[in-house]
């Protein structure tokens, strides 16, 4: 994938009840300013891969097909395809991201298979 050509993002659901969760989390930890500003880091940081998904990494060790991009204390989990970037979920980097990955790829399969499908379908203004 070229990053010359601004990306299209798309969450999973996954992706968006991760992002739910670290907000909620951050506010029972830290309160609501400190929650609000991380978010504002983690979409910055899908900004920054929606201007250059070149940023996106593959690390091998941990799955060869996913992409990685880290925000602060988290790992954004991307799969890529065509101008598409896919939000798959976001990890804390604390977390045993092996095995979450592997509880979490039967159903990101199968959402990954949805989006690329529909990537794939020409829409109205195409046809």
């Amino acid at each position: 994938m070229t990053s010359r050509q601004r990306q299209f993002i798309q969450l999973t659901r996954q992706a968006l009840l991760d992002l739910q969760n670290i907000y909620d989390e951050s506010v029972l930890r830290w309160g609501e300013h400190v929650a609000e500003k991380y978010l504002d880091e983690l979409q910055q940081g899908l900004d920054q891969l929606r201007e250059n998904s070149d940023l996106l990494e593959q690390i091998n060790d941990l799955h060869e097909f996913l992409r990685f991009y880290r925000v602060n204390k988290h790992l954004i989990v991307c799969d890529t395809y065509q101008q598409s970037v896919v939000v798959l979920t976001v990890i804390h980097t604390a977390r045993d991201i092996p095995a979450r990955l592997s509880e979490l790829v039967p159903g990101l399969k199968n959402e990954i298979d949805l989006l690329h499908h529909r990537f794939r379908e020409p829409s109205a203004d195409q046809i």
